[in-house]
């Protein structure tokens, strides 16, 4: 199951969304529920969300440090 969780668990008073995922507490609760085509039609709105947040993460997120290390692993390669 796809998700756009980013384990940065906390909303942004002005807008409501997740500082991590860019999703609504409403959202992240009924994730299970959503279908495949609701879970991308979401997920495509989600970067755009994240750019209307006050402030962004300061920490580097777990997804962002595979990633990292994907990327690394297959330049060496």
């Amino acid at each position: 199951m796809i998700s756009p969780c980013t384990l940065v668990c906390s909303i942004d008073l002005k807008t409501g969304y997740c500082f991590g995922c860019g999703r609504t507490r409403d959202e992240i609760a009924a994730w299970m529920d959503y279908t495949d085509s609701e879970r991308r039609a979401l997920m495509e709105a989600l970067s755009a969300r994240l750019e209307t947040v006050e402030r962004k993460p300061r920490r580097e997120t777990r997804r962002q440090r595979l990633a990292l290390r994907q990327t690394r692993e297959r330049d060496t390669a």
